[in-house]
């Protein structure tokens, strides 16, 4: 897969990062001797993140992707003239559109609260992935894309997540990272089959991350071609970050170069990391949760790819919520 990539190449979303665009605020902190598969963050460090990540730097952050080339429910109850109860039925929101190319998320349920941004200092430079909150042993995982934790070569720092994010605002807390990792494979040759993530975040105000937000379930060799619903905060154009954006479609197998899941997708740049879940369910705002947004080609627009959440992901997934 290295060979691939190397002749394909791989491209940040509008070439942001490549070209400088992103905002010149340098991390001061010089990242520890990282463990293989994952970056340990001090405890100096997490302060440091907590106090960085203001409204307006969430709000300017570049988005990263990776590219290849060549509602409402209501009840009325009244009592009726013989005092026997009577009781009108809620009515729920009405389903989202299958399949979805790409819209703002209504229905609201749980993953309005476990979807969220991830903002990060990258080669001295501020970026944003998305992120999700999953069902794990220290109630503190969150799963995401590699190239969302480490990017040619280096860890990011001050990374952060922000569950429900909403146009600067973190309703429900930023939620710094006190370590993050990544597979064996994309720590070594950034293999686009293994481009996953997670960070452990720490407790914030006492309380550990999944009791704020709830969380995800998670599902590893689950197989292809299924219903699927994928979540992100895309921030390049046509979309800005301030909303959480959904695609769902029946999945496919990349037939190209990978071996990743394919869904019809206009999600872009900022996206990367954030979930995509099979038996979703649009009324609970939950599913169990078999890959994350990876990349697109360039030459195949309107496509998302993610991962597949084999042997590899399981073993990721266990150690990050065993930490």
């Amino acid at each position: 897969m290295r060979g691939h990539r190397t002749a394909l190449g791989v491209l940040l979303t509008a070439g942001a990062l490549l070209t400088g665009a992103l905002s010149a605020t340098a991390a001061t902190a010089a990242p520890p001797a990282p463990a293989p598969g994952a970056r340990t963050v001090t405890a100096a460090e997490q302060r440091e993140a907590r106090s960085f990540w203001t409204a307006d730097r969430m709000r300017s952050a570049t988005p990263l992707d990776l590219v290849l080339t060549p509602g409402a429910a209501s009840r009325l109850r009244a009592p009726a003239p013989d005092g026997a109860p009577t009781t009108v039925a809620p009515t729920p929101a009405a389903p989202a559109a299958f399949p979805q190319p790409g819209g703002a998320w209504t229905g609201g349920g749980a993953v309005v609260k476990t979807s969220g941004r991830v903002f990060f200092t990258m080669q001295g430079r501020t970026a944003s992935c998305s992120g999700n909150a999953v069902t794990s042993q220290n109630g503190s995982t969150v799963m995401t894309a590699g190239h969302c934790v480490k990017y040619q070569g280096a860890w990011h720092t001050n990374w952060v997540f922000v569950p429900g994010y909403d146009n600067g605002q973190a309703p429900y807390g930023q939620w710094t990272a006190s370590k993050t990792l990544t597979t064996p494979q994309w720590e070594a040759s950034e293999d686009i089959n293994h481009d996953i993530g997670a960070a452990v975040v720490a407790p914030l105000n006492g309380q550990k991350l999944t009791a704020v937000t709830g969380a995800q379930g998670i599902q590893f060799n689950g197989g292809y071609n299924k219903r699927m619903y994928a979540f992100g905060f895309p921030a390049a154009s046509p979309y800005d970050g301030s909303k959480l954006i959904h695609c769902s479609g029946n999945s496919s197998k990349d037939f190209l170069f990978s071996q990743d899941h394919s869904l019809g997708c206009n999600m872009t740049g900022g996206s990367s990391g954030g979930p995509w879940f099979t038996g979703f369910d649009e009324t609970a705002g939950t599913g169990l949760q078999v890959s994350v947004n990876s990349f697109g080609y360039v030459f195949l627009p309107n496509r998302m790819f993610g991962p597949y959440f084999g042997n590899e992901a399981k073993a990721l997934y266990d150690k990050a919520q065993a930490s």
